[in-house]
């Protein structure tokens, strides 16, 4: 006779697997891995002494910019696959596209309007 299998168990033995697996990796790096020690020069680029630290703080214009250029590459995303289907769709595919266009304009008119695009 069977025993009855739960619908958790192998789910559960699954994510034991997954648990042991990146268990025994990091065991591993922690093994085989060389001791640095930190480095005696700081970095270089391009001939030029770094003029300040690596994780410092960038001037909030940007991301303002930064919020700008995600919007039009979200564009560019859903574009993509609408110019494949455009033509199985119709119309209402191009009406949709068009609203979605008036909304990213709109995001572009009210980021001019309040000034994200002025430098100064």
């Amino acid at each position: 006779m069977m025993a009855a299998v739960s619908v958790w168990e192998p789910a559960l033995v699954l994510l034991g697997v997954a648990v042991a697996g990146v268990a025994a990796v990091y065991g591993m790096n922690t093994l085989l891995s060389a001791q640095r020690s930190p480095l005696a020069s700081p970095a270089f680029s391009g001939g030029v002494p770094p003029r300040e630290h690596a994780l410092s703080r960038f001037h909030v214009r940007w991301y303002a910019v930064t919020m700008i250029f995600l919007a039009f590459d979200m564009e560019m995303l859903f574009m993509y696959p609408w110019v494949r289907t455009v033509r199985e769709v119709g119309t209402p595919a191009v009406v949709e596209m068009f609203l979605f266009l008036g909304i990213l304009f709109a995001a572009v008119v009210y980021a001019w309007r309040e000034g994200a695009l002025r430098w100064a």
